[in-house]
């Protein structure tokens, strides 16, 4: 029987790597002879480029850049790929919420400059192709931070550069690409399907996360539709309702308008990446999982694109998650053969993030009782 083992990460707990291998050892243990390939996932997320990473090799490149607010300095790393030439830029590590205290969060201050400062190295490392994964950001700026640090300027109604954050787009009168503006292939690994502005907009469904208020949620509503308008009107790119366009609160905008990216599934790009196909051709099971196993897996999520994958391969496909809220109806319908969750019934989630170990060790137990005989 071959098992292929696909977890994602368990937030707060466990990086994917680990909890692939202690599924791996514990479905070894049951069952010796089992032949067990172990690819750890990830949605585009933070945690993309480590699973890129265990997967494929390369190294971590560390530059000092632009944190998510404006005055802070940070050390943020990017996956290099030199065979590939290729660079995985997360974000979270330049431009993200974890950065922050939470008395510090304010998306009218917040920047993706950093982000783009990470872009420009690889650029200039040679790279042909950068993968951004944009999960776990703490900004609203519509990108215009990171378009900052490739050269572009945005200068308001008296031709000075505005500054950083999203309290200060309603500012910009005009846009100015920059004279080399020279880039690699950008692709952004997006897992939300928002549109930059309005109902199910970056600052309405994201904003208040990163410590937006109402009133700053309809500033920052109202200074996306801005951007947008400029970009439309002196850009030519009409792209505000291009789903996942608010993604990053807004970056993935940015990057469309700015840097001529692409928009993919992160799933999709990270199966790709690590040859999870061709080891489905010939496998039995693939067990996947993720922190919590709800309805929002099934939008964009490690889950959904694993099960997806494994249908068109005829594998039965295992769940194995910190917590599962999702009816046996409506995962078996998405062509889930078992769940399971590591936490037990009562226990507080502080417990079961300290412990998660040997919870998971523990589900996929039973797991195996389930699949090997």
């Amino acid at each position: 029987m071959k098992i292929v083992v696909a977890l994602d990460k368990f937030k707060g707990s466990l990086t994917a790597p680990r909890a692939c291998n202690i599924v791996r050892d514990t479905l070894r243990s049951a069952d010796p002879h089992l032949n067990i390939v172990v690819k750890p996932m990830a949605d585009g997320g933070d945690g993309t480029a480590e699973v890129l990473h265990a997967t494929l090799g390369g190294q971590w490149l560390t530059r000092e850049v632009v944190g998510p607010l404006p005055e802070m300095r940070v050390n943020a790393s990017y996956l290099w790929l030199e065979r590939e030439r290729m660079a995985v830029v997360e974000m979270a590590r330049a431009s993200g919420l974890a950065l922050l205290k939470h008395e510090e969060r304010d998306p009218l201050r917040t920047t993706t400059f950093g982000t783009g400062e990470l872009i420009a190295d690889a650029a200039r490392r040679g790279a042909q192709r950068v993968l951004v994964g944009v999960g776990g950001s703490a900004t609203v700026d519509g990108g215009v931070g990171a378009a900052m640090a490739l050269g572009w300027q945005f200068l308001d109604a008296r031709g000075k550069p505005v500054g950083l954050g999203g309290g200060e787009l309603e500012r910009i009168a005009r846009i100015v690409p920059p004279s080399r503006p020279e880039l690699p292939a950008i692709e952004v690994l997006c897992d939300v399907d928002n549109p930059l502005c309005g109902e199910h907009g970056a600052a309405r469904v994201f904003g208040p996360q990163k410590g937006a208020t109402p009133e700053m949620v309809q500033q920052l509503d109202a200074g996306l539709r801005h951007l947008a308008e400029l970009v439309r009107s002196q850009l030519g790119k009409d792209i505000a309702d291009v789903p996942g366009a608010g993604a990053a609160g807004g970056l993935a905008f940015g990057a469309l308008a700015f840097m001529d990216a692409k928009l993919i599934p992160g799933v999709e790009a990270v199966a790709e990446a690590i040859g999870l196909k061709a080891e489905l051709a010939d496998a039995d099971w693939i067990i996947t999982g993720e922190g919590r196993f709800d309805e929002q897996s099934f939008r964009g999520k490690v889950v959904s694109g694993v099960a997806k994958l494994a249908s068109q391969h005829g594998v039965k496909v295992g769940v194995l998650a910190g917590s599962v809220s999702t009816p046996d109806k409506v995962w078996h319908r998405e062509g889930i053969a078992l769940a399971m969750s590591t936490m037990t019934p009562g226990m507080k989630l502080e417990e079961a993030i300290a412990s998660a170990e040997p919870l998971l060790e523990s589900a996929a137990r039973r797991l195996a009782a389930g699949i090997v005989v």
